[in-house]
């Protein structure tokens, strides 16, 4: 099944991500320390919830895109540890979040907080991340940095409202995928890139340079997850091929496999969106339309263009190390589809 998706391109080195993770191993855990530092609380339950979020994995990609940003420009000092701490909290607040949203039980492959704990507490302990979040920008000091990353939280919140406006709706318009993904997703990438140029003093330019990698990093590597869904597995994604499915969410392959349906299939998909389940049976009938229609081809050609464009970005900085390292990684975010 799904016998359509496009094959790997052969890259330079053998995963690009772990290649930047090694390079900057130092800092991640220097950020790592340091989240650890600002999570304890005199209330035990929010200590014990912080600390199994973040113990239940996560590439700590956005973090590392922070100190890579900042490595382009061979940044001494330790701001870039603190404000990567900053975007982590901001992720893994809105992870909690969205949990409770989504009403799911498992991620990254563990039981989820609100699972264990509760939707209130999980609510709670987000909102106890961000709070801490905020308060390390005030200790950084720059305006600048406060307004980016208050802005792109305000940003996340807005996207997830219109997700919820949509939610279910098999006739969501690929512009408008785009719109929910670019704020929900995509600019918590944005600012992650941004903040290395905050920090280094660099043009107005070149901020806008790291802003529209982040950015297009972030919609490639939505899209990519999304298709995913559809083609995974728990051992290698972290979660059960179709999780999106069941919970009925409309991403880019359902939107492109309902604009290549024929009427009859056209109504099936409505009727399947607009039920409170959906079953394995429905499950097997999408992929094998997806397989028919090319949709996973279809959608990683999407992916590629925001991935080259992501990789573009970073063309009016000097040939490096670093600004090869990241576009290795915009390329290899595309092909994680195996």
């Amino acid at each position: 099944m799904l016998s359509n998706v496009l094959p790997l391109k052969k890259l330079d080195i053998a995963n690009p991500y772990q290649d930047l993770r090694y390079a900057y191993q130092s800092e991640i855990e220097k950020v790592d320390e340091f989240i650890k530092e600002k999570l304890s609380s005199h209330v035990e339950l929010i200590g014990e919830m912080a600390t199994y979020l973040f113990k239940s994995g996560g590439k700590r990609l956005r973090p590392l895109l922070t100190i890579a940003s900042s490595g382009l420009f061979g940044y001494q000092g330790d701001r870039h540890i603190k404000l990567a701490a900053c975007i982590e909290l901001i992720h893994n607040a809105t992870l909690l979040h969205d949990d409770v949203i989504d009403k799911s039980s498992f991620r990254r492959g563990n039981k989820t907080n609100n699972h264990i704990w509760g939707n209130k507490n999980s609510i709670l302990t987000g909102d106890y991340l961000l709070s801490r979040c905020f308060e390390i920008m005030v200790e950084d000091g720059s305006l600048e940095v406060l307004k980016l990353l208050s802005a792109v939280s305000s940003e996340i919140a807005q996207g997830e409202i219109l997700q919820l406006q949509h939610e279910k709706e098999i006739e969501t318009l690929e512009k408008t995928y785009i719109e929910i993904i670019a704020a929900k997703t995509s600019s918590l990438f944005a600012a992650a890139m941004r903040v290395g140029g905050c920090i280094n003093n660099k043009s107005k330019n070149e901020k806008e340079a790291l802003t529209s990698f982040g950015s297009n990093f972030g919609i490639c590597f939505q899209i990519t997850d999304d298709i995913l869904d559809y083609y995974s597995d728990s051992s290698s994604f972290g979660k059960s091929i179709g999780n999106d499915f069941y919970e009925g969410k409309v991403t880019l392959p359902v939107i492109m496999l309902y604009q290549k349906s024929n009427d009859e299939e056209r109504l099936m998909l409505k009727n399947m969106f607009a039920a409170n389940e959906r079953t394995t049976k429905q499950l097997n009938y999408i992929l094998d339309l997806m397989s028919n229609y090319k949709v996973i081809t279809t959608c990683k050609k999407r992916a590629e263009y925001f991935s080259a464009v992501s990789s573009d970005s970073l063309g009016i900085f000097p040939e490096t190390l670093e600004k090869k390292r990241l576009q290795d990684l915009a390329f290899y975010i595309v092909n994680r589809i195996n």
